[in-house]
């Protein structure tokens, strides 16, 4: 079957009634990664079969990790242990998953084998060398390509810890560095200069590594045994995001979106919503099995928002959600800043100005700025044709602003939406939204 290349939104829609988005992806992958290097078995249950964490799957499997997947939600690890891995025969393809290309660097960095890390034309344009940097400080023998994949790990080299003090907010280099910890000699250190999500944390936890958090530091000792365990894995707050805003802009009745992971280091877009006037409900229900990460069911209805300055310390808690953050803020009364964010310039694309360019072409007067945006919302959007440039959460963004807007959107280069959110089309047309895929 051919894969989607373009969406087709209606108008003027309204949205109701309740919505179970997909599994989170940052769990799904780091599940199956430390799953893979655990003794015993790891059952995981709300597994995101998407083609990103589907992709970290096939490279484990690859390096030596039998893995069953009895439902396509459901995955068995049959962990190889600490020292269980080998080499694959061929490059790792990472597909368009930065994550398991980033955390994998850490995994594989102190392997008795090589490994090289290749991914799709996006992935093969992203920075690398903000994980091989500090790897290489524990002693690693990484090489990239002018700074980006492929990624070349010699393997063969004991590493050591290091106490390392990131200069910037990036889960996925605390991650990696964690990781490399677990394999090295001694105490590996992570300081980071703003909090970011703390998925791994928790989750060695619950594989039974002692992490030792104290302020913006998380320690580990290395040579730990991980222990096969069970799984939840919650409803991606990311994926739960396309549709808080669209409650947010669209559904006088209530839009509810079930059992999402609310875990604090990742809610920055409620707290600006909530800056902006939206009714939103969060009714917590505990936490869900083996990680310890928190869920809530989520209540929004439409509401009138105002345009705000965004805290500088939201950034890293909602950098995965400012695209449709941009949609909420082109339909807020008055101007929202947004500053601080240039980490939106190396994620699948450059962020800041594909949604520039997206807004543009739909009739958003803005201003780009180098580490952010400026936006004059209160007019919604005209019609017209966006080009998400391969990038899925571009792509879901402009989708919600057909609910805003005056004409019919095209929104171009959508194939990548499987990468993290398969059945977004079919969900998006239950709420509500008129949303045809081509």
């Amino acid at each position: 079957m051919a894969a989607v290349q373009e969406y087709q939104v209606a108008p003027g829609a309204e949205v109701q009634g309740e919505a179970t988005v997909p599994g989170d992806k940052s769990i799904s992958h780091r599940a199956l990664m430390l799953g893979g290097i655990a003794t015993g078995d790891t059952r995981i249950r709300g597994f995101l079969a998407s083609e990103d964490c589907l992709a970290t799957l096939s490279a484990l499997a690859a390096l030596g990790v039998h893995i069953e997947r009895p439902e396509p939600t459901r995955v068995i690890v049959h962990g190889a242990g600490a020292g269980g891995l080998h080499a694959s025969a061929s490059p790792l393809d990472m597909g368009n998953a930065g994550t398991a290309m980033r955390l994998s660097m850490g995994l594989l960095a102190g392997q008795p084998f090589a490994s090289t890390l290749i991914g799709d034309g996006s992935l093969m344009r992203r920075p690398m060398e903000r994980v091989a940097a500090p790897l290489r400080q524990m002693g690693a023998q990484i090489t990239t390509h002018e700074g980006r994949p492929p990624v070349l790990l010699q393997g063969g080299r004991r590493l050591q810890g290091i106490d390392y003090t990131m200069p910037m907010a990036s889960a996925q280099v605390k991650s990696a560095v964690l990781l490399a910890g677990l394999a090295a000699q001694g105490r590996t250190r992570v300081t980071e200069p703003a909090p970011t999500r703390d998925h791994t944390e928790r989750m060695l936890a619950a594989f039974g590594v002692h992490v030792e958090r104290a302020g913006a530091s998380a320690s580990l000792e290395g040579g730990q045994t991980l222990i096969g365990t069970d799984i939840e894995v919650p409803a991606d707050f990311s994926s739960a995001a396309f549709f808080l805003v669209a409650g947010a802009l669209a559904a006088p009745q209530g839009l509810r979106l079930r059992n999402v992971g609310v875990n604090p280091t990742r809610t920055g877009l409620l707290q600006m919503l909530q800056l902006m006037g939206a009714q939103i409900s969060v009714h917590a229900h505990g936490s869900v099995q083996g990680v310890g990460e928190p869920i809530a069911d989520i209540e929004v209805r439409a509401s009138r928002l105002r345009g705000i300055e965004v805290p500088e310390s939201l950034v890293p808690l909602s950098i995965d959600e400012f695209p449709v953050f941009f949609i909420a803020a082109a339909c807020a009364e008055g101007e929202t800043v947004v500053r601080g964010a240039a980490e939106l310039r190396v994620k699948e694309s450059d962020r800041l100005a594909v949604m520039a360019e997206g807004l543009k072409s739909l009739g958003v007067e803005h201003t780009l700025l180098p580490d952010g945006i400026r936006i004059r919302g209160g007019q919604g959007f005209s019609g017209g044709t966006v080009d998400s440039h391969g990038d899925h959460r571009i792509a879901m963004a402009f989708t919600m602003a057909s609910l805003r807007a005056s004409g019919p959107i095209r929104i171009l280069d959508v194939a990548n939406v499987a990468t993290s959110f398969p059945g977004f089309v079919q969900l998006a047309q239950a709420v509500g939204i008129r949303i045809a895929a081509a």
